[in-house]
């Protein structure tokens, strides 16, 4: 996908990548969701959580218009993930779904509040260390991180036929 350059382009990458990241998933058999080893020991559902904290999180920090978060953040990447994945593991589907839909509509409603100035002064973000870029920190949290997934869910619905 293109770089995006305005809040109304950065809006549409997330809700192409969503309606994408969505279309994959509709057909898979709820049931399946929560069988593990989509990737390791992750399940779809697991996987549907994972992204739905970092969406939470981006919601956070448009909503703070501040580098703010969770504590996890300070962890590793591969540490970070695996403390979501405990926080959230035991999560019926339903509410790992609800979630995903409530955060997901939280961000569509909070991202108009950013300027396209915004997207790339780190300094309008206090806590933002200065040679980072606001829109990329959104964007590796929302439509890059359906990107990133959507590999690992293709394969495991090939191999292992879970749409029905």
């Amino acid at each position: 996908m293109d770089t995006p350059s305005t809040v109304s382009q950065l809006l549409q990458t997330i809700q192409q990548a969503r309606n994408e990241w969505n279309a994959l998933l509709e057909p898979v058999n709820q049931t399946k969701m929560t069988q593990p080893g989509v990737v390791g020991k992750w399940s779809l559902k697991d996987i549907i959580a994972h992204i739905t904290w970092h969406e939470c999180e981006m919601v956070g920090l448009i909503k703070a218009h501040a580098l703010v978060g969770s504590e996890l953040w300070n962890l590793p990447t591969d540490d970070r993930n695996a403390a979501i994945y405990e926080e959230v593991r035991d999560q019926p589907l339903s509410q790992v779904l609800e979630e995903s839909t409530q955060y997901y509509a939280q961000l569509i409603e909070v991202l108009p509040s950013l300027s396209d100035e915004d997207l790339v002064e780190p300094s309008g973000f206090p806590g933002m260390p200065p040679d980072w870029q606001p829109w990329v920190v959104i964007a590796q949290n929302t439509y890059e991180h359906y990107e990133q997934h959507i590999p690992d869910v293709q394969r495991w619905i090939a191999d292992s036929g879970s749409q029905q």
